[in-house]
């Protein structure tokens, strides 16, 4: 599809290129005609000769010489600008073809990245889907089933629709964060309150696993949206939270560095392979390594998530791991 569609576009830049080259090289022609028959004027009135060399009427000169000469630097003239344009027309078709393909790229890249969104959110919607279906056909199998089984079975139902609900809030957020959909309200905000927003937000997944929460934060103040913010910190503490081991510690600091904002938040935990890095904020990715054997209950979003807040304050960030020993993701925001 994009192949045909690039080779349409390069003929149609062809095609205005050689327009304006034609209508440039007729200019071209009639403008050195003229000065030749101009030039050859001149040199017979030099000579003495008065007779009019060019006749307007049926463009011819009276004395053959003339006429040789004008017809043979008209011919050369004419062969001149068809080679030109023959040249021109070689290199604008490479150029329209290579400036064709750069047009299409970013449109190629969103509708591949569009087709893979769509393949790995009907991928995860599959799962709980069918996990209900059996379910259900297992149950209505039975015909000696018990009430007490029956609310079983939609107590796990429940759950199973809680997941593709928990998916498409994630799927909704990404979306509109991606596409800026969300009304981002820019203001001052205190980045060491948000912090401990969310840290209250994530105390219970915390102490389920009796992981501990150490701060060090310092009174900053950013320009940028509270609620994203808040939302960018919980996913980071999740994160961090889910990949540690039982027992140990996630710390939060806060710091300047060259006027911007940093926050650091490091875990203990089972670390990232080096082969993962350069994908974990890619949509739905999760690393075949030794963190996907923790059992968590994820999608692979929010990382996707917490780089579109981040992109969208205008700042970066980094992240170090090694494995079984943890993990440090620092982001940095700028403070105006």
């Amino acid at each position: 599809m994009f192949e045909s569609a690039r080779i349409k576009i390069t003929l149609w830049y062809v095609l205005i290129i050689m327009i304006i080259s034609g209508l440039f090289s007729v200019a071209v022609y009639q403008n050195l005609t003229n000065e030749l028959a101009r030039g050859f004027r001149a040199m017979r009135r030099i000579q003495g000769q008065l007779v009019p060399l060019y006749d307007a009427a049926d463009g011819t000169y009276h004395i053959e010489s003339d006429q040789e000469l004008f017809d043979e630097a008209r011919h050369r003239i004419a062969f001149e600008l068809l080679m030109t344009n023959l040249i021109i027309l070689v290199l604008s078709g490479g150029a329209s073809y290579l400036l064709a393909g750069m047009t299409l790229q970013p449109i190629e890249r969103m509708v591949e990245d569009q087709k893979q969104f769509v393949s790995d959110a009907s991928h995860e919607l599959r799962t709980p889907l069918t996990a209900m279906k059996t379910e259900i056909e297992v149950t209505l199998r039975d015909k000696k089933i018990t009430l007490a089984e029956a609310r079983e079975m939609l107590k796990s139902n429940l759950e199973e629709v809680d997941k593709m609900q928990s998916l498409s809030n994630y799927l909704l957020s990404l979306t509109r964060y991606q596409n800026k959909q969300l009304p981002m309200t820019m203001g001052p905000v205190q980045l060491d309150r948000v912090i401990e927003k969310a840290i209250a937000q994530v105390k219970l997944a915390a102490g389920d696993k009796k992981v501990t929460i150490i701060t060090h934060l310092k009174e900053i103040t950013i320009i940028g949206n509270e609620m994203s913010l808040r939302e960018l910190v919980v996913i980071f503490l999740d994160n961090a939270i889910k990949y540690s081991h039982e027992g140990t510690e996630v710390t939060v600091n806060t710091f300047f560095d060259h006027k911007q904002a940093v926050v650091e938040i490091s875990d203990y935990g089972v670390g990232i392979p080096a082969k993962d890095l350069p994908h974990i904020f890619d949509r739905f990715y999760r690393g075949e390594s030794s963190r996907s054997k923790i059992t968590t209950n994820g999608y692979g979003l929010g990382l996707a998530i917490a780089k579109s807040i981040i992109e969208l304050h205008k700042g970066r960030v980094q992240v170090k791991s090694e494995e079984e020993k943890g993990t440090t993701f620092r982001i940095i925001l700028p403070i105006r």
